[in-house]
């Protein structure tokens, strides 16, 4: 009987066997230009599906406050290994969907390769559950992978589909695609960097929308 990636032990195999061609082994370029532009501050950062957890130093070392979640422990062991004992306490072992953040609401909830690991059916959930968990004027920013959908993970968006999910709680302020030769063959021409603020609230978001199609 084959395992669902919505189940952890679909996950755990991979990260237990190293097979994680989806884990670029460091910061995708788009986020180190996001974050000179974006310093923390001390806002809070929740990255859903941390894996071992690449972005979350950066984000640290950018002044936000982390929190990263993975459902599965083998992920969050090597993240807690990479991360070292100053960030280790940072990193949850749990479910995105029913795990109770003390440090919720948060300042920007940042998008990579959760929402493309998890089947269709799931993603409704994943922006319900986003927009109860960014404050009012907060932020969603990161990538998507639009492709095709029959045989993932990943698991692609349609053109229009990331509107359809989040257009009810966020307005989109950045849409741009990211050059091929940043992304790893997996994803390489089919993504998309994107900054949604959370409607509500005066925006945290003070740059001028930006929409490339190319």
């Amino acid at each position: 009987m084959s395992v669902s990636a919505s189940q952890p032990e679909f996950w755990n195999t991979r990260y237990a066997s190293g097979r994680t061609p989806w884990d670029c082994g460091g910061v995708p370029p788009a986020l180190t230009r996001f974050l000179a532009a974006h310093p923390g501050a001390g806002r809070r950062v929740l990255v859903p599906g941390c894996g071992r957890g690449h972005e979350l130093a950066a984000f640290a070392a950018a002044g936000w406050a982390i929190t990263g979640i993975d459902f599965s422990p083998p992920a969050v062991a090597q993240a807690r290994e990479r991360l070292g004992r100053a960030l280790a306490p940072c990193l949850v072992a749990g479910d995105f969907f029913s795990h109770v953040f003390s440090a919720a609401p948060f300042d920007l909830v940042y998008e990579r390769t959760f929402l493309c690991a998890l089947p269709p059916d799931r993603w409704s959930a994943i922006a319900a559950r986003t927009a109860a968990l960014v404050k009012p004027g907060g932020m969603l920013a990161g990538i998507y992978f639009f492709g095709d959908q029959d045989d993932g993970p990943p698991f692609g968006l349609e053109p229009n589909e990331a509107a359809r999910l989040f257009a009810r709680d966020f307005a989109l302020v950045v849409d741009e695609a990211i050059p091929a030769d940043e992304s790893l063959p997996l994803f390489a021409g089919k993504e998309r960097w994107q900054e949604r603020s959370r409607l509500g609230g005066e925006s945290s978001y003070h740059g001028v929308p930006r929409h490339n199609p190319v």
